[in-house]
């Protein structure tokens, strides 16, 4: 049993870039596919897809990588707020990822957003992983 989902999500992608695998399969839950949603927006990933089973479905998600050089669109991933220590931030408090080069992924009372959107709409809330 996984305690903790999203760290498990990000697990799997890191794990499968490191491996040079096309494809990553992960169970799914509406948070997963939200992060899904947005790794896509932000085009860190090439494509996904949304596949329905008897049980809690499955995530299918097409990694980037770059054509010449093969090295993965997505440089780390690294869960903030994890379930012994829940990490929240006020919308003046949103920290920068790489200097705007990266985002943070941000669970507000207005659903899952990026840290840029969370600042434009000026609301806070706890900041689940950052990717660059």
């Amino acid at each position: 049993m996984v305690t903790d989902p999203i760290a498990d999500l990000l697990t799997r992608i890191r794990n499968a870039q490191m491996a040079r695998h096309r494809i990553v399969e992960i169970p799914a839950s509406n948070v997963k596919k939200r992060i899904t949603e947005i790794l896509y927006e932000k085009g860190y990933i090439l494509k996904y897809k949304f596949e329905e089973d008897n049980k809690q479905g499955l995530i299918k998600i097409a990694l980037k990588y770059d054509p010449q050089t093969k090295e993965p669109a997505i440089k780390s991933l690294e869960r903030i707020s994890r379930p012994g220590l829940r990490q929240y931030a006020k919308p003046a408090d949103i920290r920068r990822v790489q200097n705007g080069l990266g985002i943070s992924i941000i669970s507000t009372s207005k659903g899952l957003m990026t840290d840029k959107e969370a600042r434009t709409q000026n609301v806070g809330g706890e900041v689940m992983c950052n990717i660059y």
